[in-house]
């Protein structure tokens, strides 16, 4: 399988041209001459009776690096039609850290079994890493490093280098350790390569270098690799001990969830939602959401009752409700995302939480002022009533302040709750938002036309 060929749209095309015509040879020939990343894709955007004809065309030796290139709910499809003799062809030769990913989507006794069927070695390594959460550097981690001892000289090392039938990818860099896995120091290859063959690791080796701790949230470590442009980094634990090394490669999926999670949660959804899940499947997933969804929009329906008499009296009030609670909406949307934001990439903190949220407060409160002062000409001239006017006018005002202020401390609040602010954030907030503009709207027009 070649490692390079981008798949295009018409080659895409062609493929399910192919599949639907039953020409079971030119697609095999075309799939198994797909980098892995470029075969996940295809099957990624399959529907599932297309992605189970392809799979059977799929050479077996590359089952497993295709495997690794899915998201999870994807993968979980193939994972779901597999048998055990299946699943140990699919785990041999693959990093440990993939294959750690894999184990953990089976089912306890399954994963025990494979487990079983690997040498001693493999599934200690395994085992290390599965030791770690998911979402931590030790569940990113690969055990497979490259190790010399302080006091070997430059050509013995090189000559350690030269034995090795193959070496971890990327390989940049040697770590340096002691005979207790004491970690002090790296030397890249670069160095490796450009020092006098007589002096010893310890002289040329950097003692001023990155090292991640284990239990570091995955997120972290993508702004770390991101902030110091890093292609490799080791990972030890408490007592300065090498557990293993994270690779540039698995930061960039981090990233890429990340990215993804910022979006679909937002909907309610999973960042690895299969976009061609069975129809019962992704109808189940979608129907808790959207019942909290209705909940919430009872609540705002019942602060609209409350106010039945004023609407019946002034029907223009029914015309111009929305508009306060949409600008409301909006603006809380706005400095929720800044926050969140802010807070993936670590920004926020106890020194500076204050300044944000009063920045965000005359923020709303100046914007409240101008639009204030639109939508009210816009009223007059639409109604000729001044007084829903100045109504519409304070209402926005007073609306537009508390959105953004709720929209910049919600996600801080429901981060200390242990709740995903990306998550519940969008629905706490729009409820809070539309609550405020309809008591604000309604209320002050109560007041004026009693």
């Amino acid at each position: 399988m070649q490692q390079s060929l981008a798949l295009s749209d018409n080659q895409l095309d062609i493929l399910n041209t192919a599949l639907e015509e039953g020409v079971s040879t030119q697609i095999k020939q075309m799939l198994n001459s797909l980098s892995p990343a470029d075969a996940a894709h295809l099957l990624t955007s399959s529907t599932p009776k297309q992605r189970s004809l392809l799979w059977k065309l799929i050479d077996a030796e590359y089952e497993g690096y295709i495997l690794n290139e899915m998201s999870d709910d994807v993968r979980q499809f193939f994972i779901d039609q597999m048998n055990i003799d299946e699943l140990i062809g699919i785990l041999e030769g693959q990093d440990i850290d993939d294959i750690a990913d894999l184990l953990q989507q089976l089912p306890q006794t399954i994963t025990q079994q494979l487990l079983s069927s690997m040498s001693q070695q493999d599934r200690q390594r395994v085992e290390a890493v599965m030791l770690w959460p998911e979402d931590t550097a030790g569940g990113l981690m690969n055990t497979d490093t490259t190790t010399v001892r302080p006091h070997t000289t430059i050509d013995v090392a090189l000559r350690y280098i030269r034995r090795h039938k193959t070496l971890p990818e990327p390989f940049d860099s040697l770590l340096v350790v002691e005979r207790d896995d004491t970690l002090i120091g790296v030397l890249s290859i670069s160095r490796l390569l450009t020092q006098d063959d007589n002096i010893t690791v310890a002289d040329a080796m950097n003692h001023e270098f990155i090292a991640i701790p284990v239990e570091m949230q995955d997120h972290q470590v993508a702004q770390l690799f991101e902030r110091e442009d890093l292609i490799s980094a080791p990972v030890i634990d408490q007592h300065h001990r090498l557990l293993g090394r994270i690779t540039v490669d698995d930061v960039v999926d981090v990233i890429r969830e990340e990215a993804n999670h910022s979006v679909m949660s937002r909907a309610g959804l999973d960042e690895d939602e299969d976009t061609f899940a069975p129809t019962i499947k992704t109808a189940r997933r979608r129907a808790t959401w959207l019942g909290i969804n209705l909940i919430t929009a009872f609540i705002s329906a019942s602060v609209i009752g409350l106010f039945q008499d004023t609407i019946d009296k002034v029907v223009a009030l029914a015309v111009l409700m929305p508009i306060v609670a949409s600008m409301g909406g909006i603006a809380g949307s706005q400095s929720m995302t800044l926050i969140i934001r802010a807070m993936a990439l670590g920004q926020i903190g106890r020194s500076n939480t204050l300044w944000l949220v009063t920045r965000e407060l005359i923020v709303g409160l100046s914007n409240g002022i101008i639009w204030a002062c639109v939508v009210a000409i816009a009223a007059m001239l639409w109604f000729n009533d001044p007084v829903i006017s100045l109504v519409i006018a304070l209402s926005m005002v007073i609306t537009l302040p508390i959105a953004v202020t709720v929209g910049a401390v919600l996600p801080m609040i429901l981060k200390a709750l242990r709740i995903d602010p990306a998550l519940a954030g969008s629905v706490v907030l729009t409820t809070i938002t539309d609550v405020a503009g309809f008591m604000a709207f309604l209320g002050l027009a109560t007041l004026f036309y009693a």
